[in-house]
């Protein structure tokens, strides 16, 4: 561990107890980094605590020879998010690297959703990954180092049926790890997004009603979480020095790096533009490379590798 990617670094992982979380944890404490373990335990919809997964996850860091302390606070309260960089700083002196992985779910077909399940995705997923990394930024910054990496997803890159809340919290990580990059590049701070294909309860709740659907699931449950932690630590690393302000997707034993919006037509018209100018004239020149209503199983159309 002493000699590993990650050694002499400390890591702050969020929703660390379970699924991705963990084994990112597990992955970044055998590469050398001192880990805190955060992990409320809530329920899949945000209900509820439980350390159980948080302690069991710190004690099996520790049994295989790593530094571990556990922190049970609510990425969703900010004074929460300052005392998980408060227990980093306690048990290990400085912070490194800032993970942002906890999330809930709380699905529903548009025109049904609450507004209450709606913020609660936006208060853990956005709001939470701008609390931690908030409340680590000006020591990165006095130190003149330091890597955030958040999880955003398909579901928000792409899109996914009955997701609203959680695309527009994951499109939104997207740009706050773009501003953030931007932001705080001056100072050697870097900022990266990853969109993970893994089974967890995460997506445990996807419908199996189909035979279609059933199939999805099946080849969902064969890309475990730890197919994602080695992109994390790859990030979080000094061998990604140069790497800022992208987003990436794994899948399996595929990684990718996916594009941002950029132009991709233009058309210009002396005067300005009409209503009308535009129906006759942008509408149908535009119309070829309009983007479909496509979800992530139809742009990732092939079985993983």
């Amino acid at each position: 561990m002493a000699d590993g990617m990650m050694a002499g670094k400390v890591a702050l992982v969020t929703g660390a107890g379970r699924g991705i979380g963990r084994e990112i944890a597990l992955l970044m404490a055998s590469e050398g980094a001192a880990v805190v373990v955060n992990d409320l335990g809530a329920s899949l919809d945000g209900a509820g605590e439980d350390q159980g997964p948080a302690a069991e996850a710190v004690e099996a860091i520790r049994a295989a020879g790593g530094e571990a302390v556990i922190n049970g606070d609510n990425v969703a309260d900010p004074a929460g998010a300052q005392r998980m960089i408060a227990t980093a700083l306690d048990a290990f002196g400085r912070i490194d690297v800032v993970v942002n992985n906890a999330g809930i779910l709380r699905d529903g077909i548009f025109h049904k959703m609450s507004h209450a399940d709606f913020e609660a995705v936006l208060d853990v997923h956005l709001r939470g990954s701008f609390n931690t990394s908030r409340a680590a930024a000006a020591l990165f910054r006095e130190q003149g180092s330091g890597s955030f990496v958040h999880f955003t997803s398909t579901s928000g890159l792409i899109g996914n049926v009955g997701q609203a809340n959680y695309a527009a919290a994951k499109m939104g990580i997207v740009g706050l790890s773009r501003g953030i990059a931007i932001d705080m590049s001056r100072f050697g701070v870097r900022s990266n997004c990853i969109a993970p294909f893994a089974w967890s309860r995460m997506i445990g709740s996807i419908p199996t009603d189909t035979e279609d659907q059933q199939a999805r699931v099946d080849k969902l449950k064969s890309l475990t979480p730890a197919k994602i932690a080695p992109m994390v630590v790859y990030l979080a690393s000094d061998a990604a020095a140069e790497v800022t302000g992208q987003i990436y997707c794994v899948r399996g034993n595929e990684v990718f790096l996916m594009s941002q919006p950029r132009p991709i037509r233009s058309l210009h018209r002396d005067g300005g533009w009409t209503p009308q100018a535009l129906a006759e004239q942008m509408g149908p020149a535009f119309a070829s490379d309009l983007y479909p209503l496509d979800v992530s199983a139809d742009v990732f159309g092939w079985d993983p590798v």
